[in-house]
C-alpha cells in the first residue's frame, strides 16, 4: 500500500520541462555594437582604397547578424558613405576629415561588409562598395550658381593641372613632385571663368634645380622613402588670367603605398577607370560579391532579416496608434535604416 501511495505522489508531481533560450533580440541600426562595426567597416574601407578619398559613416542601412558558434558571429552591414576632404594617402584621422557639403557637390558611397566579431574582436572578411557623384540637378535646384564636378579626363582640368605642378616645381627648391592622380575638379563659368582642381602628388630622388636638366631620370622615392603629398590650384581665365597653386607634403608614412597601375600617369588619369568620370569609384579597389548577404550561402532563406522587423515595427507603432496612450508616450522607432549624421543625397 506505501507503494502504491508513493506511486500516485510521483505521478503528481510536476514535470519539469527545460524551456530554450529565446533568441536574441536583432540589432538596431543605432545601436553601440552596430556602430563600432560599422567603425571598423570604414577604417577598412578607408585602408584598402587606393585611389581618391577617405569616406565617412553617414547611415547603418542594415545590419544582420549570423551567430557561428560560441562567441563567434557574421556581420553583415549596409552602410551609406560621404565622401570627405581627405585624400586617401593623408595621415589625418578621419575624425578630423571634413565632409564635403551638399552644395560642394557631394559624392555618396554604398557599401556592403561582412565582418566576424571573434571572442569580442571584430575583422572584416569582405567589402563590396560603389560611389557616386550626387546628381547635378539636385545641387543646382539648391545651389543654381555652384559650380558642378568636371570630368577627370576634361580638357580644361588636365590643362590646369599641369600648369599648377609646373608653377610649382619652377618655384620650390624642395624635391620636383610627380602627379598621382587627379582627385577631384570643378569649373565655374559666371561670373567669371575659374577651374579648381585637388591632385594627389609623390617626392622624387631629384630637386626641382635637378630636374631642369634632366626630368626623365627623376623617379619616385622607394617605398621606405616615400614621400607623399597633395595640390589645390585654380586658373582664373577669364576676364583675367591667375593661377593658384598650395602644394603640401605629408612627410614619409611607413607602411603607406600608392597603387600604381603601370601605365602612364602623367595626365594623373587611371587608364579606363577615371576617363570620363567625375570620381574614383570606390568599386575598383571593394568589390568582393561575399560581402553582400545577398551573395552570401551562410544565411538560410527562413531567418528574419532586420528589414522584415523594422516592418513588422513600423506595424506596431501603427497598431498603437489605433489604441490610448497616456500622455508623453512615444512609440519605438524601427531597428532600421539608422540616423542620418550629415544629409541624405
Amino acid at each position: 500500500m506505501k507503494a502504491l501511495v508513493a506511486l500516485i505522489l510521483l505521478v503528481q508531481l510536476p514535470i519539469h520541462k527545460a524551456v530554450p533560450a529565446a533568441p536574441p533580440a536583432p540589432l538596431g541600426c543605432d545601436d553601440p555594437e552596430s556602430e563600432a562595426a560599422a567603425e571598423v567597416a570604414v577604417s577598412y574601407i578607408n585602408g584598402h582604397s587606393h585611389h581618391g578619398y577617405k569616406f565617412a559613416l553617414n547611415r547603418i542601412e542594415n545590419i544582420r547578424v549570423l551567430p557561428q558558434g560560441l562567441n563567434d558571429d557574421i556581420i553583415f552591414l549596409e552602410l551609406d558613405l560621404l565622401e570627405t576632404t581627405c585624400h586617401v594617402l593623408s595621415p589625418t584621422p578621419l575624425a578630423n576629415c571634413t565632409v564635403r557639403s551638399f552644395t560642394q557637390h557631394a559624392v555618396e558611397g554604398d557599401c556592403d561588409v561582412k565582418l566576424q566579431k571573434l571572442d569580442g574582436k571584430l575583422s572584416v572578411l569582405a567589402s563590396k562598395c560603389h560611389s557616386h557623384a550626387d546628381s547635378s540637378e539636385d545641387v543646382l535646384r539648391l545651389c543654381p550658381d555652384c559650380p558642378l564636378l568636371a570630368s577627370l579626363n576634361n580638357a580644361e582640368v588636365l590643362t590646369t593641372v599641369t600648369a599648377a605642378l609646373s608653377d610649382h616645381n619652377s618655384k620650390t627648391a624642395d624635391a620636383y613632385l610627380r602627379l598621382l592622380e587627379i582627385g577631384r575638379a570643378k569649373i565655374q563659368y559666371y561670373p567669371v571663368h575659374i577651374v579648381s582642381v585637388e591632385f594627389a602628388v609623390a617626392a622624387t630622388n631629384c630637386t626641382a634645380e635637378e630636374a631642369k636638366d634632366n626630368v626623365e631620370a627623376c623617379q619616385l622615392l622607394p617605398d621606405d622613402q616615400s614621400n607623399f603629398g597633395f595640390c589645390t590650384a585654380k586658373m582664373l581665365t577669364r576676364p583675367s588670367k591667375d593661377l593658384r597653386v598650395d602644394c603640401q607634403l605629408y612627410g614619409h608614412q611607413p607602411g603607406v603605398t600608392y597603387s600604381q597601375t603601370g601605365q602612364d600617369t602623367s595626365a594623373g588619369l587611371v587608364p579606363s577607370v577615371v576617363q570620363g568620370f567625375t570620381n574614383h569609384n570606390l568599386r575598383l579597389s571593394h568589390n568582393n560579391p561575399v560581402a553582400s548577404e545577398s551573395s552570401s550561402s551562410e544565411f538560410p532563406t527562413c531567418m528574419l532579416s532586420v528589414k522584415s522587423v523594422a516592418k513588422r515595427a513600423v506595424a506596431e507603432v501603427a497598431q498603437h496608434d489605433k489604441v490610448p496612450h497616456p500622455v508623453g508616450f512615444v512609440p519605438p522607432p524601427p531597428p532600421c535604416p539608422g540616423k542620418i549624421r550629415h544629409f541624405k543625397i
